[in-house]
């Protein structure tokens, strides 16, 4: 062997070494590299399943759900000022709503100092059944109830300061204190008669004010800024400027022909005010209106309201006038409840149906659609969570839909109150798939380890 040929065969095995080298480095490399994606992949996996999808689950339709007793707290004060039998009947009238899921009761008991003590019989029961008190009174000379003096505007602004300052035991905090209700009907006069649109709004912002300063004096967070007034009224006093100075809220007490018109005027007020709506005063039937009482009719009328009314986007809440002894009573005079009693009470305190729908490895999909009745349907946030808040009873079959996944139909059991939804997807990309292997591969050792 020549002394070139020992050269070649060296720089030979030493090219062989060098793809071996290179060989096993790719090796090693793409190992890694599998190694790598199969870790993370198994990590990803793990916590899709184990990562927490918190949902915030509304209880209620609206901040403020209420039922009027003015028949009966306003109407009756003198009569009853000094019967104490009459607790009973109060009892029994503040227990009936605090059982529709109410939030508040209105009491529309004047605020002079003869009717305080008849004032805080129905304070009392109210607290008795854990609700709080829309204040929805006025002092009488405001309109001359029970022979009052008419008393001025500067006099009724005293008032209402003397009146909180003089009783803070009665409020509570979260309490609704409105200090002149439908201030139209009084002294000041319905704008659309007198043309004094600026001094109407400044007196009820004057009002507020007043009420305000006096509520923090005593220390309690009630809130001062609900006025009631017409929906008409509303319309000609509401501007935004007003609005904001009352915090962002209208409160119109609206009787119209149907729910549709109800629904469109409080859009109406929303936009015009830059605000939210408190429905201060509605109900069914009102006979100029309406006609005649029919209760299948009013439960019917009731439930189409708000149906409406719940899918507005800034309606604060709703107070049904009223609960007895008017035309639009939803109580007989001996307690039995009508029908529209069960259609408040559905929307008062509805049922809470939710769940998260997901893909195949576990992953949220958002923006998909919950068809849970015919005319209710859900879609799912960025966490893939849904929810739907139920006025009847729950669906027995959900049907859900999503861009790129495949239609789904389940059968819901009767003690399901939230469901987990998988939906496949149509198309499959290779990374999905490699997903979706480790997360059976995961499922089956989870299994073996649980035998």
């Amino acid at each position: 062997m020549t002394k070139n040929d020992f050269y070649g065969i060296n720089i030979n095995m030493h090219g062989y070494k060098i793809k071996l080298l290179l060989f096993i480095s790719i090796v090693l490399f793409t190992g890694a590299l599998i190694s790598s994606a199969i870790f993370f992949g198994y990590i990803y996996i793990r916590n899709l399943e184990i990562m927490p999808s918190p949902i915030n689950l509304k209880n209620n339709f609206w901040k403020v759900q209420s039922i009027d007793t003015m028949k009966f707290s306003r109407d009756l004060a003198r009569e009853k000022l000094h019967d104490p039998a009459f607790d009973a009947v109060i009892d029994e009238q503040i227990r009936n709503i605090a059982l529709t899921g109410a939030t508040h009761v209105s009491i529309a008991t004047p605020y002079d100092e003869e009717f305080i003590p008849f004032l805080n019989k129905w304070v009392t029961a109210a607290r008795k059944y854990k609700l709080n008190v829309w204040f929805r009174g006025n002092f009488s000379g405001w309109e001359g109830w029970f022979e009052y003096k008419k008393i001025t505007q500067g006099e009724h602004i005293i008032k209402t300061s003397e009146f909180i300052i003089n009783n803070p035991e009665i409020f509570k905090d979260n309490d609704i204190f409105s200090s002149c209700t439908e201030c139209e009907n009084g002294v000041l006069g319905d704008p659309r008669n007198t043309g004094d649109i600026a001094g109407f709004r400044e007196f009820i912002i004057n009002e507020y004010e007043a009420a305000q300063a006096a509520f923090l004096k005593i220390n309690k967070q009630v809130n001062a800024n609900y006025f009631p007034m017409n929906g008409d009224v509303a319309r000609l006093i509401m501007d935004k400027k007003t609005t904001e100075k009352l915090k962002g809220v209208v409160v119109i007490d609206h009787y119209v022909a149907t729910p549709e018109i109800l629904s469109g005027d409080i859009k109406e007020i929303i936009d015009i005010s830059g605000g939210e709506v408190m429905l201060g005063e509605f109900g069914y039937p009102i006979p100029d209106i309406h006609g005649e009482l029919n209760t299948v009719k009013q439960a019917t009328w009731i439930n189409e309201a708000l149906g409406l009314i719940k899918e507005i986007k800034g309606v604060v809440g709703v107070n049904y006038w009223s609960n007895i002894r008017s035309s639009t009573a939803i109580w007989n005079e001996n307690g039995v409840a009508r029908p529209a009693v069960a259609v408040l009470a559905g929307y008062f305190k509805p049922k809470s149906f939710s769940g998260i729908v997901t893909d195949e490895i576990g992953r949220p999909i958002a923006g998909a659609k919950v068809k849970i009745y015919d005319n209710l349907t859900s879609e799912s946030g960025q966490n893939g969570n849904f929810q739907a808040l139920l006025t009847a009873d729950k669906p027995s079959i959900l049907i859900i839909w999503a861009p790129g996944y495949i239609n789904k139909s389940i059968n819901i059991a009767d003690n399901d109150n939230f469901v987990n939804i998988i939906l496949e997807k149509k198309e499959k990309n290779l990374f999905f798939k490699f997903l979706f292997f480790l997360k059976t591969q995961l499922a089956s050792q989870t299994f073996i380890k649980d035998i």
